[in-house]
């Protein structure tokens, strides 16, 4: 049974949810892989898998098309992997389980992984028509594109003799993309000195809750609480006012995810006890006020636990809070070309404590490359500060606006035809893999797109049926335009 088979163009969803049953986490995409290898063979395909599990389709020009330029459909096949904490779910092996909501596709509890399942779907449904015109097709599908862009950077692009590029990676519909920030992942790790812990201290949980999160990229101007920040002004907050041992911390799941959860285990006095659970609902209320109209669910818990075994020494636990105060995250800086686009920012997405250090992971973009040299620099300057070792790496390069797009024209032009008003020329703050092809492919006319859809990288992921429906007749008209 097809929790979709009811929706149209039914092929098209029906390979959404196929790919949906196939767990895709970044690293884990051998599996949906081979199931796009199988889909190709099956239709006498020419196909290519790389050794990292890129894999290219290649389908000839329909009548009439066969010598027309070839144009390549692109999008990634690994999605993130992120649940509700009370979620039951693995994602190495579970099937993503579909809801249909009025005019949205949902998951129950975890990512649904139209970022980027909607590309995979509607290349599919190109290569598996008989009926659609079109020129030479050069399907090409991607790996570990959220942890890196790891699959697009390796990729051997001499395999591809296409000029023209559409990418199905953002949306929302009617938005056309000319440019995309680069980026970077930097780690700042915190070596802990232990101690055991002091006679007479109580220990506690206490946690961030309930806020939205987001794509670090498409959101992070929106001023959402990052719960790894609000944990470190939280924990900064109470340890100004009495004493505050630390022995564990831990925020979020992915760098690109604005974080929505943290936690850390904390000790103080007994007999200041209730002087904390004051503190706790002093800050809870100022986290309450400071963000009613972005997270207006955000909540600040404290409850009980056992004392562990060891906890931080002052040196550690002083160092660990100066990082969670002053390691940026955010918006930085708006572009002043383009109204509305952030132009860089960085987002403190992941941070856990091993077995001997405090890792503060960060995702940085920037549409500037000298802006992100920057970043790098404070970013090696403040891990100095504080002691700390720093690794930075997973770089890629920006997405430059190119002023004479033939791609581009003929999209805007079969848009305003087919829905009878102008589509908007934009581009995002977002990574996206166009940058690595725009420099492995000189001279490669690139345009992105995609329908709407809200919530990526969160459980409240969700994809609009109908503009899902629009982009497929969209880019099938595109397509077909695309003769010259």
């Amino acid at each position: 049974m097809y929790i979709l088979e009811n929706l149209e163009p039914k092929k098209v969803f029906m390979f959404f949810e196929e790919i949906s049953r196939i767990p895709r986490g970044s690293g884990n995409e051998k599996e949906a892989s081979d199931y796009l290898v199988k889909f190709a063979k099956d239709r006498n395909l020419e196909v290519i898998q790389d050794n990292v599990y890129n894999v290219i389709i290649k389908k000839p020009g329909t009548k009439g098309y066969e010598n027309s330029p070839p144009v390549i459909l692109q999008g990634h096949i690994d999605i993130v992997c992120e649940k509700n904490q009370d979620t039951v779910h693995d994602f190495e092996k579970d099937p993503i389980k579909l809801i249909i909501d009025g005019d949205f596709i949902k998951a129950d509890g975890t990512t649904l992984g139209a970022d980027n399942g909607n590309a995979i779907a509607i290349a599919m449904g190109i290569l598996d028509s008989d009926d659609i015109p079109h020129p030479p097709i050069e399907a090409l599908f991607t790996t570990e594109e959220e942890t890196g862009l790891g699959g697009a950077k390796v990729l051997d692009a001499s395999l591809l003799s296409a000029k023209r590029l559409i990418n199905l990676d953002v949306g929302p519909e009617g938005q056309f993309y000319a440019g995309c920030a680069g980026g970077m992942r930097t780690k700042i790790s915190i070596s802990i000195e232990f101690e055991k812990p002091k006679e007479g201290y109580k220990a506690f949980d206490l946690k961030i809750r309930d806020l939205k999160g987001g794509h670090s990229g498409a959101l992070i101007h929106m001023e959402l609480g990052n719960s790894n920040k609000l944990l470190g002004r939280a924990l900064d907050f109470i340890s100004s006012k009495l004493s505050l041992s630390l022995s564990y911390v831990s925020g979020g799941a992915k760098e690109n995810a604005i974080p929505r959860e943290a936690d850390a285990v904390i000790s103080v006095k007994e007999n200041e006890i209730e002087h904390l659970k004051n503190l706790v609902k002093e800050f809870d209320a100022i986290l309450k006020s400071e963000f009613r109209t972005s997270d207006p669910d955000v909540n600040l818990i404290l409850n009980d636990t056992k004392m562990p075994e060891k906890v931080f020494s002052q040196k550690t636990t002083e160092a660990v809070l100066k990082a969670y105060l002053l390691i940026p995250s955010g918006m930085i800086a708006r572009s002043l070309d383009i109204e509305g686009l952030t132009e860089t920012s960085t987002n403190m997405g992941v941070v856990i404590t091993d077995d001997d250090e405090v890792v503060f992971s960060n995702a940085t973009r920037s549409s500037v490359s000298t802006r992100k040299k920057l970043i790098a620099r404070q970013m090696e300057a403040l891990a100095s500060l504080l002691g700390a070792s720093i690794e930075i790496g997973s770089e890629y390069p920006a997405w430059e606006f190119n002023a004479d797009s033939y791609i581009r024209d003929i999209a805007v032009k079969t848009y305003e035809d087919m829905f009878g008003k102008k589509a908007v020329i934009t581009a995002t703050h977002g990574g996206l893999e166009c940058g690595i092809f725009a420099e492995k492919m000189p001279g490669v006319d690139i345009i992105a797109l995609g329908p709407t859809a809200y919530g990526a990288h969160t459980p409240q992921e969700r994809l609009s049926i109908s503009s899902f429906a629009r982009t497929w007749e969209f880019v099938k008209k595109l397509l077909e335009n695309l003769k010259d």
